[in-house]
């Protein structure tokens, strides 16, 4: 089950924000966690029992852990880590180091794991927990039920952000819901619908990525392949962005205040910029549990240094998918992140900022084409197009746009303009107009869902993270 689907738009959560808010204070836990399990069952059931058993477990030992002293307290610390990446580990990445080891030439058998829905989300907040409790920056849940609801709270469970135990201990211990924080949810889930619905889908169909690794460019120009992948560029933001306003407009409806995920990225004056607006949670997640304990960039040489970004920006890349191609766009990105660090940050900083920010812009773009094409031959030939000198042959691109209807057309043209003006945090409405807050946000509800209901073209792409 996905938030932008009839059955949790009209059958799943109406009745839960009935019920959650009846109930008051007291049960709205146990209530979040039911509604939580079934959300999650609803997709995989079969691996409910895994994910319910290492909840246990890791809460337990990190309750453990808090009580330890010395050397066994960084033990039991291991211990938690390594349950949960090795979790992480089989489900995700299983099939792809078979398949890399080639069993099946030696003659060996191999059962093919199925990759359980968020489990890069639920993996990574696990560790956050063991880790801040061990730093002795948070205390340990004393109820094994508030630790389950942080894991599975299904506004974030199945495509973040990635919410820290730091950022909502307080609200899982005790929260109260205002009027005010309801309302504003409502809105912002409601942009997020459209966003994700009526944005992100429509560019989803103009030149499908998704089966070029195994049907190649043939037949495909270079004003096509630009579109498609420009198309693509704007896709995965209003996507991803869409669901993580979703996901903090359904926290703010029940009390949590989620962090913020994504800052209008494409408005980014150089790749280190752009990795403070992208995916912020995993950005910030990835420095302080992962790039600071490397040593940071307080290391004692530029080499060391160097290092770090780059064994960073391979696990965040790996972190994407189980697959060659996201490796290598994470490789992409820590390339550029040292470039930064040498010259390209102060040469950028030199230019005026829209020149700067679409140089980014190119650079960014050229990285999606190996995020979204995983074989590598098949990026190559792409990007190849794209530099071709046909890509200024303006008759073609009359005859492409010709085979377009005119609500692509209208959204790839509104998705330049909303990500590259300040245009967008206008829709962000003042607290202080409740009606109009209502009335756009109902509008949008139904718009999405009138869409959704004559529709059955529904992408979405972080769902497979």
């Amino acid at each position: 089950m996905v938030f932008s689907s009839i059955t949790f738009l009209l059958f799943f959560l109406p009745p839960f924000i009935v019920v959650y808010r009846l109930v008051g204070p007291r049960f709205q836990n146990f209530i979040l966690l039911c509604a939580s399990i079934i959300f999650y069952a609803w997709g995989t059931f079969s691996f409910l029992p895994v994910l319910l058993g290492s909840c246990v477990l890791n809460y337990y030992l990190v309750g453990s852990l808090a009580q330890t002293q010395g050397n066994k307290r960084k033990q039991k610390l291991i211990v938690s880590i390594l349950l949960n990446i090795g979790i992480l580990i089989y489900f995700k990445y299983a099939n792809f180091i078979v398949e890399n080891l080639y069993m099946e030439s030696l003659g060996l058998q191999w059962t093919a794991v199925a990759l359980p829905i968020g489990i890069s989300f639920f993996s990574f907040q696990s560790i956050s927990y063991s880790i801040d409790v061990y730093r002795k920056t948070a205390k340990p849940l004393d109820k094994l039920s508030e630790y389950m609801v942080y894991i599975l709270s299904f506004p974030q469970m199945i495509a973040g952000p990635i919410v820290r135990f730091t950022d909502v201990e307080q609200e899982l211990r005790a929260r109260t819901v205002l009027s005010e924080d309801f309302l504003n949810g409502f809105y912002r889930f409601a942009l997020g619908l459209a966003k994700k619905v009526l944005i992100a889908n429509t560019l989803a169909s103009i030149f499908p990525l998704d089966q070029l690794s195994e049907v190649g460019v043939e037949g495909w120009s270079s004003p096509q392949a630009f579109v498609a992948i420009l198309g693509y560029t704007f896709q995965i933001y209003f996507d991803f962005s869409g669901y993580s306003d979703m996901a903090i407009g359904l926290g703010s409806m029940m009390g949590f205040k989620f962090p913020e995920n994504f800052k209008q990225p494409y408005r980014a004056i150089s790749i280190t910029d752009f990795w403070r607006r992208w995916h912020i949670t995993l950005s910030s997640w990835m420095r302080d549990y992962l790039y600071i304990p490397l040593g940071g960039n307080r290391v004692g040489s530029n080499t060391r240094l160097y290092i770090n970004l780059v064994v960073v920006f391979a696990v965040s890349g790996i972190w994407h998918g189980a697959s060659w191609n996201f490796l290598l766009w994470g490789l992409y990105h820590g390339t550029f992140l040292i470039l930064d660090r040498l010259f390209l940050k102060e040469a950028l900083g030199c230019m005026p900022a829209f020149v700067a920010r679409i140089i980014t812009f190119a650079f960014i773009v050229i990285g999606w084409v190996f995020f979204a094409i995983e074989d590598f031959s098949v990026a190559i030939d792409y990007l190849s197009l794209i530099f071709s000198p046909n890509l200024l042959d303006t008759l073609a691109y009359a005859q492409l746009f010709n085979t377009l209807n005119p609500q692509q057309i209208l959204v790839l043209l509104a998705s330049i303009f909303f990500t590259f003006t300040a245009f967008y945090d206008r829709l962000k409405l003042p607290s202080n107009k409740p009606v109009t807050l209502a009335f756009v946000g109902l509008g949008l509800w139904i718009l999405s869902t009138c869409y959704l209901a004559g529709s059955d073209f529904n992408p979405f792409i972080y769902f497979r993270f």
